[in-house]
Parts: structure tokens; C-alpha cells; sequence
């Protein structure tokens, strides 16, 4: 009896056995072969880190080779998310030793979490930060101190709405074949940094490294090298765009000891032979270090609330009237079609004689021909013009010489800008055209709109005999290796046929302007450069009237063109013109260097 229940005892533990055995077998086929491959991953990724390293973006270079624009490497601190959430307790020890609040830390993981690869928490870290993570690196679990090019600007607000920003893609920004951006990737935002991103960005890099237990890299394993951006060579004049800025900020300055307030400035200044841009400022701008580093949601509502809009480049955005500065195109139109000849005089008592239009400043020029009304602004003697040509050669020589259209700037956000007409008024308002609404067209109000930019392709091809050059801020664009990718070469993008005769009469008259008794005559007395030029008062809906400018130079070989607008400054003679001056000078080495020769 008592050996068959030990027999039965010692059954039930060998089948006990077995089926362990037989579980066991099983749980490792489980673990070898049928999971092997996913539980190999997640021993992988305790153990193996990707780590993706940015492209170094292009530079960007001045007209004559002086870095613009670059890169500087940085330490960053960053966090694996292979080792999973990052704890409250992590989070408020780090923020410490950064000298932030945790809360924004918190932001940035969660911003982040869902992206491959390392989570930058900080950027361009000091020493002294680095050191005090690394004397506690056991209180930091997978967090890791890299270093990481970003975008440099040496010259800050220099030009800026220009230049651009960069920031970090988002999950609704695609590259130029449609595709989602790598989580983190650092893409243009806003100028020539967006425009040109698809050559600047390059092509990022990446490597495969082994852990330890506190996540800090031991060993590389395998590596995918970057590929460096393209450089720009842009065709902006490092000097003039420093005369020009400095310029403005003083010209505020003066306006204000005269309780003037603008509201914006803008100003360009093209070579009317090339369509290339030397100058082209705005403000109030921005400094685009404040992006590269990860600005903070106070400072983009700073500026991006800021009723002035100094992310705005206001210099091909900007819409207004071009009040004076139309007379060209008045003139070139009456000249054209012989409904005045330019030695005809026209009696000016201050007002016109068919409807009650005034000049500016109320005066009465009484006999006045061409050369002088151009000369002297006057607008009753343009009202006549207006009078006998009608609305029609008006709209359309502005429209020949390219007003109402995109000029065609390597720069997004360029506006097109409009042409008074009877069918515009027609279409939009469903109203007539009236005699008074082409007086006003004459004179470069009623619904005329144009950038700084229209107008300073306009003047060029006043310039330069009626060519219309597509304006262009990049010369050339280089691989990483230095060998040329593309050279630019000026593109014509249409041709006024304006009789050399018409044009002759034109650029006399505006060479007056700039004479005793012009309306620039005392900005540029004894100047020893030159000028063609035209000042202007832009009448605005509210608040004092824009002042405008005009010029190029030299008169008989016309080499840069400047156009200057100051919002709300008031007679363009005294807002805009001194600054436009300043830029001449600058241009032809007139502010204490050597002077350019051709003048």
C-alpha cells in the first residue's frame, strides 16, 4: 500500500516536471524565435541610442564676401525618451541647475515627446551649466549634453526682414517635395531664410551610439555623415544696408524732436542696369537671434501684436499711394500721346479751373511748363494732363511700365499691388468714373497702390530707357564645397517703348527737381553726384500723409536707384529725403571714404 501511493507520488511529480519542462520549452521558442526580434528591439533601444545631427545651413555672404549670415555650434541639453517619461522629480532638479521654471521644460518635452530621437530641453547652455550636470550625473537618467550648430545673425536687426528667421518645423510644415519635416528639423521661416531653405538646409546626419546605465554614449556604432547647405552670395551692399539703417533710426530721431511719430519706414535701393538689390531696410525690425535660440511666447506676441508689424518687410509688402512719384507716369503718358508739348505753359492761380483740386501747400505757380511743374510738384498743372488724356493712357502706361504686378523678388509675400481704372471701379464699387477721380489718378492717388519696391523698379526704368529687370537678392549660390551651383544672370521681364525723346523730357524734369528752385533743390545743393529725382506726399485715410522719395544717380549714367517712404512723416521733402540722401552718400563714398568714380 504504502509503495503504491509513493509510486503514485512520484508519477505525479515526474508529470508535474514535464509540463514545466514542456512550459518551458515553449516560453523560450516564445522568447528565441517567435518574439526574438521584437525583444531584441527593446534591448536595443535600453542599450542602443539614434542620435540625429543637424546639417550645418549655408552661409550667406555679402556683395563683397563678408559673412552675413551663419552658424555657431552649441551645447544643448537634451533628453532620451528611451527611458521614458520624463518624471516630475527630473524635471524640477534640471530646471534647477538651467535656472528656468519647470513648467517650461515640461512645454518643451511635451512638444517634443512625440518626435524621434533626442528632446532638446535648452539651448546654448554655458560651461558652468554643463559642469554641474556632469558632478551629478547619476541624478540625470537620459539626459545628455550635445553640441548642435544654430543660426548666427553677427549683424542682429541688420536688414533683418530680409535675412529672415528660422525656427522649428511643425507637424503641418512640408519640404519642397511635400513631405513632413523629421521632428525638431530647423527650417527657414520667413525671408531669404525660407525662400532659399531647400539649398541652405542640407542634409542632416546621424549615428547609432551605446549607452550605459545613466544613458551617456560609451561607443559609436554606426554613422550617417551631414551634408552641409548650399552659401548664398547675396547682392546686398554691407555698407550701404549699415548707412541706410543708421539713417533711419536717426531720421526718427529728428521727426520726433518735431512731435512727428511714424508708423514705418522702408527703403531700396537697386542697381537700375541688373534689377540687383544693394539696399533694403525696414523699420521697426526684429532681431533674428531671438528665433535661433527659441523665442520665448512673450516675445512673439511682442512683436507679433505690435500694430507696427516690424516682422513685416514693409519694402514689398507695403501698399500705398505713390502719390508725386505717379507724375512720371502721368507724364510719360501726355508726353507720349502729344497732348502737351513740354515747353507749353500752363496757367497754375492754385486751383484748377474745372474742379476745385488745389496743390499741396495751397500755392499758385501761375505760368508753368513741363521742366518746372515736375520740378516743383505742382499738381494743378498734372490735373490738366490728367484732363486731357482721361483715365484710360494713364492705366495703361502705368501698367507698361509694370505697376499692378509682381516684380518678381526671390522673397515670398511680395504684394502686387493696383492700378486705378474705370473697370476696377466698375467691378468693385459698380459706380461710375468720375472727372475728379481722374484728376486724383493723375497725381498718383484715387485707388493706385504700389510697394517701395514697384517704385523703385519704375525709376530704373526711367534709368536705364524703359528695361524692366526682375530684382534679385542672390548673386550666386555655392555647393558646400565651394564649387558654383547657379550664377545669376539679370532677367528682362519686360520693356517699355517710351520714345527716347519722351524720356529725355522726363529725366530733364526730374534732374530739376534737384535744383535751385526744385522741390529737392536745398537737400542736395551743391551735391557733387548728379540727381534725378522726385519727391512726394502720399495722401493717407487718417493721420499725417506719407513722405516720399525718389532718386538716381549719376544723372547721365545712372548706376543705383533709392526709393525712401516714411509712414505718417508728412511732406516727403523732409521725411524721406534726407534719408535717401544719406544712402547716396554712402553709394558714392560721400560720408568720409574715397569717393566711386562715375559720378
Amino acid at each position: 500500500m504504502y509503495k503504491k501511493t509513493e509510486d503514485r507520488r512520484y508519477t505525479v511529480f515526474l508529470y508535474a516536471m514535464i509540463i514545466l519542462l514542456a512550459l518551458l520549452v515553449i516560453r523560450l521558442i516564445d522568447l528565441q524565435i517567435l518574439s526574438g526580434s521584437h525583444y531584441r528591439e527593446l534591448a536595443d533601444g535600453n542599450r542602443i541610442r539614434q542620435q540625429t545631427i543637424q546639417a550645418t545651413r549655408g552661409v550667406m555672404m555679402a556683395r563683397d564676401g563678408e559673412i552675413w549670415v551663419g552658424s555657431r555650434p552649441v551645447y544643448i541639453v537634451a533628453y532620451a525618451p528611451q527611458n521614458g517619461p520624463m518624471s516630475d522629480e527630473l524635471t524640477a532638479r534640471l530646471a534647477a541647475v538651467l535656472g528656468v521654471v519647470p513648467e517650461r521644460l515640461r512645454e518643451q518635452y511635451e512638444t517634443h515627446r512625440n518626435y524621434f530621437g533626442a528632446i532638446p530641453l535648452a539651448v546654448d547652455i554655458g560651461q558652468d551649466v554643463i559642469a554641474r550636470i556632469e558632478e551629478r550625473r547619476a541624478e540625470f537618467p537620459g539626459v545628455t549634453i550635445e553640441v548642435q550648430p544654430i543660426r548666427y545673425y553677427p549683424y542682429g536687426m541688420l536688414a533683418a526682414n530680409v535675412i529672415g528667421y528660422v525656427g522649428e518645423a511643425g507637424p503641418d510644415d512640408r519640404d519642397e517635395n511635400g513631405d513632413a519635416y523629421r521632428g525638431g528639423a530647423i527650417i527657414g521661416r520667413s525671408g531669404l531664410e525660407t525662400y532659399y531653405n531647400h539649398l541652405l538646409r542640407g542634409v542632416d546626419g546621424g549615428k547609432q551610439v551605446e549607452v550605459d546605465a545613466t544613458g551617456q554614449p560609451v561607443k559609436n556604432i554606426e554613422s550617417v555623415p551631414i551634408v552641409p547647405g548650399h552659401n548664398l552670395r547675396l547682392t546686398l551692399d554691407l555698407r550701404l544696408q549699415q548707412a541706410t539703417e543708421a539713417a533711419i533710426r536717426e531720421q526718427i530721431g529728428r521727426l520726433a524732436d518735431e512731435h512727428i511719430w511714424p508708423t514705418g519706414v522702408a527703403a531700396v535701393a537697386l542697381d537700375p542696369n541688373t534689377g540687383a538689390v544693394l539696399a533694403m531696410a525696414n523699420w521697426p525690425s526684429f532681431d533674428p537671434n531671438a528665433f535661433a535660440t527659441g523665442i520665448s511666447n512673450r516675445q512673439w506676441q511682442a512683436l507679433n501684436d505690435n500694430p507696427m508689424r516690424p516682422l513685416d518687410n514693409k519694402a514689398i509688402s507695403g501698399l500705398y499711394p505713390p502719390g508725386s512719384l505717379f507724375k512720371v507716369v502721368t507724364g510719360v503718358a501726355a508726353l507720349e500721346a502729344q497732348v502737351i508739348t513740354p515747353e507749353e505753359q500752363i496757367y497754375d492761380e492754385g486751383k484748377h479751373w474745372l474742379i476745385d483740386k488745389h496743390n499741396a501747400g495751397g500755392e499758385a505757380f501761375g505760368w508753368i511748363d513741363f521742366y518746372d511743374a515736375m520740378a516743383k510738384s505742382d499738381n494743378v498743372y498734372f490735373y490738366e494732363l490728367g484732363n486731357r488724356l482721361g483715365i484710360e493712357p494713364i492705366t495703361r502706361t502705368a501698367r507698361e511700365l509694370g505697376l499692378g504686378e509682381l516684380t518678381g523678388i526671390d522673397l515670398y509675400g511680395e504684394a502686387k499691388g493696383l492700378v486705378a481704372s474705370e473697370a476696377y471701379k466698375r467691378e468693385v464699387f459698380d459706380e461710375d468714373w468720375y472727372l475728379g477721380e481722374t484728376f486724383d489718378a493723375a497725381i498718383g492717388q484715387s485707388f493706385h497702390l504700389a510697394t517701395p519696391l514697384q517704385m523703385a523698379v519704375l525709376f530704373s526704368e526711367i534709368a536705364n530707357g524703359g528695361t524692366r529687370y526682375r530684382p534679385y537678392l542672390v548673386s550666386r549660390i555655392d555647393r558646400p564645397d565651394g564649387s558654383p551651383y547657379r550664377i545669376h544672370t539679370p532677367e528682362v521681364t519686360g520693356k517699355a517703348v517710351i520714345p527716347k525723346a519722351v524720356l529725355d523730357v522726363v529725366r530733364q524734369s526730374l534732374w530739376r527737381v534737384a535744383q535751385p528752385g526744385g522741390t529737392a533743390g536745398d537737400v542736395f545743393r551743391g551735391y557733387p553726384v548728379a540727381i534725378a529725382a522726385k519727391t512726394a506726399t502720399s495722401e493717407t485715410a487718417s493721420g499725417r500723409d506719407h513722405g516720399m522719395f525718389a532718386a538716381y544717380a549719376p544723372y547721365d549714367r545712372p548706376q543705383i536707384v533709392v526709393v525712401v517712404i516714411v509712414e505718417h512723416g508728412g511732406y516727403g521733402v523732409f521725411s524721406a529725403a534726407p534719408i535717401a540722401k544719406r544712402m547716396l552718400d554712402s553709394y558714392f563714398r560721400l560720408d568720409g571714404d574715397t569717393a566711386k568714380q562715375g559720378g
